[in-house]
């Protein structure tokens, strides 16, 4: 049997066509082209012989997979940014080195991000409802009236590069910028935005409140009924950071009872399996996790993977490496 010389990889899900080229030319790789979620046991049984693995977000290595991964496997190159469906310590304990792909979603998420705050505020679901169904019957002076974004105070929930990104995307639309972050922005990063010391101060402001935090143990289910109890009215409420920080329940309670005027959410717990609730809702404008959904964006995630097993596999620092 002929040893390959090339480090061997599994990836987990098909990946963009530059990428795949990529993989094939410098790795002995293995590409699940089923593109179908793998169970625990067949994520295991894949890695079998592999030096290392490429994940996505539904992939989840918990500490139980990742001590029953073979010891060929050196390296877990995560296909996102957040690194939450990877238990971190247990990997370090293996001595498996993980890594992340940060950066390269801002634009692509903040571009989905004003598309959520567009399409909720201006009730596009609804419109394009109307359409499909062949309902509409004409324009009305009290159709479907919605929100004007112009002079509306956007709160931003988590000022890194993607609500950076936002903010200035939301800027051209005549918003006021309003702001909290673990710590405060240098004013020219600030860019006349305002802050606020606490979360719970920003939410007394929060026309539009875009989530935009990451996951952690502080911001899981962060967006409560008592929080939302606390914004003014009529509020939107928008979420492409993690599906985690918002209590599914308590929202959906709100815009039944219009105490949220609407939602728009790219992101949910328990992904692709969402709460129920949301489905009735005519005011929720929902769409499956495509903040980074860009040619360039996927090709950028990919290759920065790539980057950082590069690195690994020839004795380098990984540029990205989380654990």
């Amino acid at each position: 049997m002929t040893v390959s010389a090339k480090p061997r990889i599994f990836v987990t899900r098909r990946v963009p066509e530059a990428v795949t080229d990529r993989l094939q030319r410098d790795y002995d790789a293995n590409i699940n082209t089923d593109d179908n979620a793998l169970t625990a046991d067949q994520l295991v049984t894949q890695a079998d012989g592999m030096d290392a693995l490429i994940v996505t977000p539904p992939d989840k290595l918990g500490a139980d997979v990742i001590e029953r991964l073979p010891d060929s496997v050196r390296a877990i190159a995560c296909f996102s940014v957040g690194t939450n469906h990877v238990d971190l310590e247990a990997a370090k304990k293996r001595g498996i080195a993980v890594t992340n792909t940060p950066g390269v979603l801002t634009d692509a998420t903040a571009e989905i991000a004003m598309l959520l705050i567009l399409g909720a505020c201006r009730r596009a679901w609804e419109g394009q409802k109307m359409l499909r169904r062949r309902d509409w019957d004409g324009w009305k002076p009290t159709q479907l009236i919605g929100l004007e974004l112009t002079g509306r105070r956007l709160a931003i929930f988590g000022m890194g590069r993607i609500g950076q990104a936002t903010a200035a995307r939301a800027r051209a639309f005549g918003m006021e910028i309003h702001y909290h972050n673990r710590s405060r922005l240098p004013e020219e990063q600030e860019q006349g935005a305002t802050y606020h010391e606490t979360p719970d101060q920003l939410l007394e402001v929060a026309d539009v409140l875009s989530l935009h935090c990451p996951a952690t143990p502080e911001t899981q289910g962060f967006l409560n009924a008592q929080r939302i109890e606390a914004l003014p009215a009529p509020t939107v409420v928008i979420n492409t950071s993690r599906g985690d920080v918002v209590d599914d329940a308590a929202l959906i309670d709100a815009l039944k009872r219009q105490r949220v005027a609407a939602a728009g959410l790219d992101v949910f717990a328990g992904e692709p399996n969402l709460h129920d609730g949301y489905y009735e809702l005519e005011n929720a404008y929902l769409l499956p996790h495509l903040g980074s959904a860009t040619v360039e964006t996927r090709n950028a995630m990919g290759f920065m993977c790539l980057d950082n097993l590069d690195a690994l596999f020839t004795g380098r620092d990984a540029p990205n490496r989380v654990a």
